[in-house]
């Protein structure tokens, strides 16, 4: 077997009783801090290059944001390759519903960089945010057209000229990820286990892979909105508008939720919450007319009332989780998003016989790996998920995602603990030179 190895005088290193070395010297195989420092590389650079933060205007905001996608992205791989394909869902709709308004003119990239927050019109306060559905409105309205596109700075010149993306960055990672993979990979041909910090890694990587894909052509880091004037509106034309407005908490008003630092870690809305929310207000209002008609005298009696019977019914709830309906019944999407839910948890069960210091540490570690796995799986069948008591129903949707954390912390902490009594050989590494072909 084409093996390096250096015994454990050789590396400095610890021999427990059980044959597990503690910290271990780089030596001609590899050693502890070569291990974890490639390990973290990998990682940081994937992630930062993966991720696509929404547009803000103040700098602070703005690097709090990417930090908290970056520390969710490494707590909940899963999450941020779900943020993508909605966001990717959603930007696909915006370009079927604008399709005849703008001669197809409205592509991906468009849709992404309005979707992100980017495009937003002047207030006497500062900024609003000009969501998906209100430019969609606007087009429909002929209250903007097309051809006037560039003026709002959503060129596909001005959109490249905003990004900030970094090819280098980009191709650095690439490399950085194919190599890891490979190396991986011929340890596993050589009989080779691999640290269990590895396998972490490796579990990362399709799930990157795909969340970068659905992001594709989205702009990164684009540092400025493009503000614009609203055209001249009917005051009901005004009001609908602004009532369109999937949320406020994002706009550049200076109020006191929207400077909150807690803005950092909340999701991008999306416009289909924003349309369910509607929908579910107008079905409780016509509930509540429809129970109010039974006669003249009675509906003048509660008419007064009906307004704070309405805000009663219709209070805001606080909502976990909320699927896409166009993905959550998809017959393609849908099954494919189980999968890369499940993909995670399912990676690090290639390591199942890697050794850890004791028994309760293994089967912690593969129990951990095994309830990610299936919390996630229960967790990804409830389309909406909302802090509301609904029996038993209530229970599962809202343990399951605690039962994946508490799985996810145990199984990364497994991973840090098993670095003071490891198995040697992770430490051995094969002849690279084997492979070589040799012509002459």
């Amino acid at each position: 077997m084409n093996r390096t190895c250096a015994s454990a005088s050789e590396r400095n290193s610890s021999i427990t009783h059980d044959g597990f070395v503690g910290w271990a010297d780089e030596s001609p195989g590899r050693g502890t801090l070569s291990l974890i420092v490639t390990c973290l590389f990998t990682i940081f650079l994937c992630t930062w290059v993966v991720i696509h933060p929404r547009v803000g205007k103040r700098p602070l905001l703005r690097v709090l944001h990417k930090v908290a996608l970056f520390l969710k992205t490494l707590i909940a791989p899963e999450s941020i390759a779900v943020e993508g394909l909605q966001e990717w869902s959603q930007a696909r709709r915006m370009v079927k519903d604008c399709a005849n308004l703008t001669d197809n003119g409205l592509k991906l990239v468009h849709a992404f960089y309005i979707g992100m927050l980017a495009l937003r019109y002047r207030t006497p306060r500062g900024a609003r945010v000009i969501w998906p559905n209100q430019y969609t409105w606007l087009l429909q309205q002929r209250l903007v057209y097309w051809d006037n596109h560039e003026q709002w700075g959503l060129s596909k010149e001005n959109i490249r000229d905003k990004s900030n993306a970094d090819s280098t960055a980009k191709l650095l990672a690439l490399v950085q990820v194919s190599w890891f993979a490979a190396q991986s990979i011929m340890r596993h041909a050589h009989k080779l286990p691999l640290a269990p910090l590895e396998s972490m890694i490796l579990s990362y990587i399709p799930l990157f892979a795909i969340t970068y894909l659905f992001w594709w052509v989205k702009p990164k880091d684009v540092l400025s909105p493009s503000v614009v004037d609203l055209p001249s509106m009917y005051e009901k034309q005004r009001v609908l508008f602004e009532s369109m407005a999937v949320s406020t908490i994002f706009d550049d008003e200076d109020t006191e939720k929207q400077n909150s630092f807690w803005s950092v870690w909340y999701l991008t809305p999306r416009v289909f919450e924003k349309e369910a929310a509607d929908k579910a207000l107008l079905d409780t209002q016509q509930k509540l007319l429809e129970a109010d008609e039974k006669g003249p005298i009675q509906r003048v009696e509660r008419a007064p009332n009906l307004n704070a019977r309405i805000s009663s019914n219709t209070s805001k709830e606080t909502v976990v989780a909320h699927w896409d309906p166009d993905i959550y019944r998809s017959k393609f999407l849908w099954p494919m998003s189980c999968i890369f839910g499940a993909s995670f948890g399912a990676l690090y069960l290639i390591s199942w016989d890697t050794r850890f210091p004791t028994p309760s540490e293994s089967w912690l570690w593969r129990a951990a790996a095994l309830a990610s796995i299936v919390s996630m799986l229960v967790f990804m069948q409830f389309e909406k998920v909302v802090l509301r008591w609904n029996g038993l129903i209530t229970v599962i949707s809202l343990v399951s995602p605690l039962v994946y954390l508490v799985s996810r912390v145990v199984m990364i902490g497994g991973v840090i603990a098993a670095f003071r009594a490891s198995d040697p050989a992770i430490y051995e590494s094969y002849v690279v030179s084997t492979y070589w072909i040799h012509l002459g």
